[in-house]
């Protein structure tokens, strides 16, 4: 598939580059596309460099935990719903703490914790792959639930919002929550579907019924607060876990003189060997986004759906913010340059800007977590992955869309 996929990329950028010159007149489009070549290339090695740091730092801490039994802990805690979720998985397995201590962070909107812990599960769960270039189902199911990224709390999406002066950066909260539901939702249905899951079980539908009412709760709860203290309660929130994190693997890591420094250098040195083996994959994939970008393909393809939208008669506002829908599966730094540049040219809190948030929010990059996952453990064949978490991305996508029209529209 992703065979398949990479080459399919380049072919539609061609197609766009020779029509850009030879029906649009743009003799300069094939040296835009070969500079982008270049600059995705830069691009990658650029943020290989952050994520060094990154990835030795959790990987670090991650050890410690491992090490305390932490992650043991959490595996037997969840062993039941993930037995029925993750069949392949054995109860108690260490990969089962890792997938949980991921969701917690993606959940807080904690991307920078989220990735290093996710590729530790990832690397956890291919101890368990009688093939090692295919994709488990397990795997698939993890990445799927990863790229549909449900959060919680999306601090960044404030922090954006407050950058470009909007009066309540925290306009979008339910939205968002709204969207990244339907997202997950959708890819676990599907993913269910494909690996004929007994979503009915008792046991899920007693998590799910648990999860539904906290959710419930605590939108509930945040609907009774002030603008001001929804974006103070969310950063509080967000930074203060990170932080409980960092001091729980540290107390517990002590208590069981778990020696901490030299543990958590052990894990820091895994994390540089995983950075590094990941550059491959990221160059592949982020060089292949960029010559579909500069070709002018996103382009023509906006230009058409803008044309059949206005042959139902629709409201044709929404397009505006497409850009960084159509964009967000590829790549988190177009679109969040799409983003600021929507909420730049029509204002922040235009529906196209409120929209193009709520998007932001509600998916995560699904081709950078499929090569950066799958690559950090060498698997090729994705199987049921791709096309799994782009209904995801779809489902996140139209939700945003209907939810902005119900609050904004």
């Amino acid at each position: 598939m992703l065979n398949t996929l990479w080459l399919f990329f380049f072919l539609i950028a061609a197609v766009s580059g020779f029509y850009q010159w030879l029906v649009g007149g743009n003799s300069e489009i094939f040296a835009q596309m070969v500079r982008s070549l270049f600059d995705m290339a830069a691009l990658s090695v650029q943020l290989m460099l952050l994520l060094f740091g990154t990835l030795t730092l959790w990987l670090g801490f991650l050890k410690i935990a491992e090490k305390a039994g932490l992650i043991d802990t959490l595996a037997r805690w969840l062993g039941p719903l993930f037995s029925r979720l993750m069949p392949g998985v054995p109860a108690g397995h260490p990969a089962l703490g890792l997938i949980t201590l991921n969701f917690a962070a993606n959940g807080l909107g904690l991307d920078n914790a989220a990735t290093p812990i996710g590729l530790r599960a990832m690397k956890s769960l291919q101890t368990l792959n009688p093939h090692p270039d295919t994709a488990t189902n397990a795997q698939i199911l993890f990445l799927v639930l990863n790229a549909s990224s449900l959060t919680l709390i999306p601090i960044s999406i404030f922090m954006y919002r407050a950058q470009q002066g909007a009066p309540d950066p925290t306009m979008v909260f339910l939205p968002i929550l709204l969207a990244t539901t339907a997202s997950s939702l959708a890819g676990l249905l599907s993913v269910a579907l494909v690996q004929r899951l007994r979503l009915f079980d008792p046991v899920l539908m007693l998590w799910f019924g648990v999860f539904a009412l906290i959710l419930g709760s605590f939108m509930a709860l945040l609907a009774t607060l002030s603008a001001a203290a929804i974006q103070s309660l969310s950063s509080l929130l967000g930074n203060l876990t990170l932080l409980s994190i960092i001091w729980l693997f540290l107390l517990i890591g002590w208590r069981r003189n778990i020696p901490l420094y030299e543990t958590f250098v052990e894990g820091a040195k895994e994390g540089f060997a995983v950075a590094r083996d990941l550059l491959p994959y990221l160059v592949a994939m982020l060089c292949a986004v960029g010559v579909l970008r500069s070709s002018g393909a996103l382009d023509i393809v906006l230009d058409m759906i803008r044309w059949l939208v206005n042959l139902t008669g629709l409201d044709t506002r929404f397009i505006d913010a497409l850009p960084t829908a159509l964009v967000k599966p590829f790549s988190a730094g177009a679109a969040r340059a799409l983003l600021i540049e929507t909420m730049q040219h029509h204002g922040v809190d235009s529906f196209p800007a409120l929209l193009g948030a709520t998007v932001q929010g509600s998916t995560e990059t699904t081709f950078y977590v499929l090569a950066v996952y799958f690559g950090a453990v060498g698997i090729q064949r994705a199987r049921h992955a791709v096309s799994c978490a782009l209904l995801a991305d779809l489902a996140g996508v139209l939700a945003a869309i209907a939810v902005c029209y119900w609050f904004f529209g």
